[in-house]
């Protein structure tokens, strides 16, 4: 979903910016949650997130603890568990986070992850925390982690493996779960797995509108870049949360967001293919589509090459590494 990659530069949020913006939400984080709220959940509180925030842990330990600080609700953080090489090192950074101010934890069990993560470590940290943070450990995705315990996968499998052995299983073709709603058709996902959705033209899509995706206020995410991204549209910036309360308080002007203007615009979609086609030369792709969210990101990838002026099209990285 958000092209990440061992090949981004390691920008590490700055730590004094990210405690500013912490402080910030927690006064805005007063209006719906009791003090000292603390069940987590996929759309709850707060968390942590990248890539992975176990590649830098005394930063991920800072965060959890400014965080605890200005009273956040529901603090949890989201691993791949890489790092989960053995019982001592999962216990004592689990330990160590919770004793920082961490509520829970959510475990990311997909296979996609294990083509990289040996299952072991997934396991080991689902273990560990279910000790540790209790009913607060997520292992996101259920489905996936059973189908990995059901095959007694040790070690890694790549994701040609995984189709195998789950069509064998499953002869419906539905692969144990890949049409399952988590799986979102956006990001590096059309182009890479995209052959195994049905695709669509361009024009099946022009009745469309993205103004619920980037209105929605009960799932955001800021990034390393100080972007306020609505939902799970990576690579459109709403703006710098570093001005979190003036953003939040005025909103923006779409005159200077016209890629956003046109998208949350009744017939959005199509709006912006015109727009795109006609002054940046877009094209339709002959092998279509298979979601709107893949027909947007595919005209902002060919804007981002053509002009720099769209100043809701960030980071850059994200675009370059698709």
């Amino acid at each position: 979903m958000y092209a990440c990659s061992p090949k981004w530069r390691s920008d590490w949020i700055d730590l004094k910016i990210a405690e500013k913006i912490l402080e910030t939400l927690s006064k805005l984080f007063e209006e719906y949650y009791p003090e000292g709220f603390s069940q987590v959940g996929v759309n709850i509180g707060l968390h942590f997130t990248g890539g992975e925030p176990f590649l830098n842990f005394d930063l991920l330990l800072s965060l959890v603890e400014a965080a605890s600080s200005y009273g956040m609700p529901s603090i949890f953080v989201e691993t791949n568990c890489f790092w989960c090489i053995n019982d001592d090192v999962t216990e004592e950074k689990l330990t160590k986070l919770k004793r920082a101010g961490l509520d829970g934890i959510l475990i990311s069990a997909n296979p996609f992850v294990v083509e990289q993560t040996p299952f072991e470590r997934i396991e080991r940290a689902a273990r560990i925390s279910r000790r540790i943070f209790g009913r607060n450990t997520i292992i996101y995705q259920e489905i996936f982690f059973n189908q990995m315990k059901s095959i007694s996968l040790k070690g890694t499998l790549s994701f040609e493996e995984y189709l195998s052995i789950m069509s064998e299983k499953d002869p419906s073709g539905l692969y144990f779960g890949l049409s399952y709603p988590s799986m979102l058709l956006t990001g590096r996902l059309p182009y890479k797995i995209g052959y195994l959705y049905r695709r669509r033209a361009a024009k099946d899509f022009f009745s469309e509108s993205c103004l619920e995706e980037l209105t929605r206020n009960w799932h955001v995410h800021i990034d390393n870049y100080y972007n306020y991204v609505t939902g799970y549209c990576a690579g459109i910036s709403l703006g710098d949360a570093r001005e979190l309360e003036k953003l939040c308080r005025d909103g923006i002007d779409l005159d200077e967001y016209p890629i956003i203007g046109r998208l949350t615009s009744p017939k959005g979609i199509k709006k912006l293919f015109t727009y795109v086609s006609e002054n940046y030369g877009y094209r339709e792709r002959e092998d279509g589509y298979i979601s709107k969210c893949h027909l947007c990101l595919d005209i902002r990838k060919h804007i981002v090459v053509q002009a720099n002026d769209f100043k809701e099209l960030k980071p850059r990285e994200f675009y370059e590494h698709l």
